[in-house]
C-alpha cells in the first residue's frame, strides 16, 4: 500500500484532529483518529491500514488517563512512534490554543503556518 503522504499523527478525537488542521502549513500530514482506546483488532488494523511501520508517526493524545493509556497501546505496537505532549494546564489537545499546537508541531518538524508561530 502506498501513502502520497509521509508523516502520520494520531489523535484521540474529530475535535483534536479539527483543532490540529488549523496550524498545518500544508496537507502533506494525515491525522488519524482512535475514538478510544484500540483493542487488537482495531490496532492491527490501523497499523497495516495506514503503513504505520513505513511512515513517521506522531502522537498527539489528551493528557489524562485515558490518552495515557491510548499512548502507551501505540508506543508498544509502534516503537518508532514520536510523543507530542500538550501542556498540562490545557490537558486537552482541542482545547490548547492553535499558538502552542503550532510550537508543539514544529518542534518535531511539521510544517505549520508561521503566523501561529509570531
Amino acid at each position: 500500500m502506498t501513502h502520497n503522504r509521509k508523516k502520520v499523527i494520531i489523535v484521540e478525537g474529530l475535535t483534536d484532529k479539527l483543532q490540529i488542521q488549523k496550524v498545518l502549513a500544508d496537507d502533506d500530514v494525515e491525522i488519524i483518529c482512535t475514538h478510544g482506546t484500540l483493542g487488537v483488532e482495531k490496532m492491527d488494523e490501523l497499523l497495516d491500514k495506514h503503513d504505520l511501520d513505513n511512515r513517521d508517526v506522531y502522537i498527539l493524545v489528551d493528557e489524562d488517563d485515558s490518552g495515557s493509556k491510548i499512548r502507551r497501546q501505540l508506543i508498544s505496537e509502534c516503537p518508532h512512534a514520536r510523543n507530542i505532549h500538550v501542556d498540562n494546564d490545557y490537558r486537552e489537545v482541542a482545547a490548547t490554543p492553535v499558538q502552542m499546537l503550532a510550537m508543539a508541531l514544529a518542534g518535531v518538524e511539521i510544517a505549520v503556518d508561521p503566523t501561529f508561530l509570531a
